[in-house]
């Protein structure tokens, strides 16, 4: 009988110093690049703020055109600190989901016109939609931005004239595989994958190509998310997604969405163009006072009577005290009883409310699948004037409808 005894410590703590600067490098990167796109939107906002601040107090005659472009400014600069936020969550896996089952060839196919303008008359696209594709299970606006930015990213990886191609299909993924690759679950699944013939990917990086704020681009061409967010959005689907590249021979993004049964959903809206007209009172549970003024005045506007509590408990006390709503909108963290557990509440003892529940999302308060799954509504802040009514429409729906 032979034996080896080979002290590793010394190594195991050189592996575990290495691991923590990686991991250092990436929040690093992530920090820095957050704090850029941030400034920079945020100096937008507050630089035409103030014009519009000086030019309302300068007692002159006010200019509609002047006026509206601050606006817009102010607007334009918001809308894409919510989409950082956004892809932020998606990378992290940390959105509340709205989760359909849906036809990814039907979604490819309405997508087409849009993808042919993004990559030009140099680049051709090509469809490849197996007709046994299955369907899967994902939030459709969340599919829409994978495929988009995988697209976007294979045009910018292709010099002049090549080819984007498109393909799905439906695969298993056996026992045997999946004790093969930690990452896969066995069952079945639908693959979506996106192709191109650019210059491929060197293996160095790809070791850091899901990473957030790593980027081969140069400065100023997006904000480095689109394939962190694309990996979180995947995973948190529970997903699983491939790359293969080398260089000079093009590159493959697969992803496999677990198999969904069941016929296609939906989302019933009003016809674009046509303002939601509401009745009836709207009780709004929210802490801060800003937030809670900005969601009275959207229902107010929207035809409903509006009564506000600056909580869930003070909402509640309302409720029990035989106030006539027709829907509750809370905000889902709150000092004392939180938005969730007032949601759940009023489900269970008010059958004839709906219920609407705003947050800027944190994985550590949320815990919204019971509620979602029984009827609630979820709107992510910050949140447009639409949104908000068509939730509160939706979730008065959801109540009524039987099962």
């Amino acid at each position: 009988m032979f034996a080896t005894v080979v002290d590793i410590t010394a190594r195991k703590a050189a592996e575990e110093q290495l691991l923590q600067a990686q991991k250092m490098e990436s929040v690093g990167r992530l920090a820095g690049g957050i704090a850029h796109d941030f400034n920079n939107m945020l100096s937008a906002i507050r630089g035409y703020a103030e014009l519009l601040r000086d030019d309302l107090s300068s007692g002159r005659a006010l200019d509609e055109a002047t006026i509206r472009e601050s606006v817009d400014a102010i607007h334009g600069a918001a809308d894409r600190a919510a989409g950082l936020t956004a892809q932020l969550l998606a990378f992290s896996r940390q959105q509340v989901l709205t989760p359909r089952v849906l036809d990814p060839r039907r979604t490819i196919r309405g997508l087409e016109p849009m993808l042919r303008r993004l990559i030009g008359e140099q680049i051709r696209l090509v469809l490849r939609l197996d007709p046994s594709t299955g369907l899967l299970l994902a939030d459709p606006g969340q599919l829409d931005q994978i495929v988009v930015n995988l697209v976007v990213n294979a045009r910018d990886a292709i010099d002049g004239a090549g080819t984007v191609t498109i393909e799905t299909s439906s695969t298993t993924f056996s026992e045997p595989y999946a004790a093969e690759h930690l990452e896969v679950l066995p069952g079945h699944y639908v693959m979506v994958a996106v192709s191109d013939t650019g210059a491929g990917i060197e293996r160095a990086v790809r070791e850091h190509i899901f990473e957030p704020f790593f980027t081969t681009k140069e400065r100023g061409r997006g904000t480095d998310l689109g394939l962190a967010t694309i990996y979180g959005i995947v995973k948190q689907t529970g997903g699983h997604i491939w790359l293969y590249s080398e260089p000079g021979h093009g590159t493959t993004f697969k992803l496999y969405f677990p198999l969904a049964e069941g016929a296609i959903e939906r989302e019933r809206s009003a016809p674009d163009g046509q303002p939601h007209i509401g009745s009836g009172t709207v009780l709004v549970a929210e802490d801060e006072a800003v937030v809670r003024d900005f969601t009275t005045r959207v229902l107010e506007r929207a035809g409903y009577e509006v009564v506000a509590a600056a909580s869930a408990d003070e909402a509640l006390r309302l409720l029990e005290a035989g106030g006539e709503f027709l829907a509750v909108v809370s905000d889902v963290v709150m000092p004392g009883l939180s938005g969730t557990d007032l949601a759940a509440t009023v489900l269970e003892r008010f059958p004839d409310i709906g219920v609407v529940l705003l947050s800027g999302y944190t994985a550590e308060t949320l815990n919204l699948s019971g509620v979602l799954e029984r009827g609630a509504r979820f709107v992510g802040k910050p949140f447009t004037p639409s949104q908000l009514t068509d939730a509160v429409g939706a979730s008065r729906r959801a109540r009524m409808e039987p099962g």
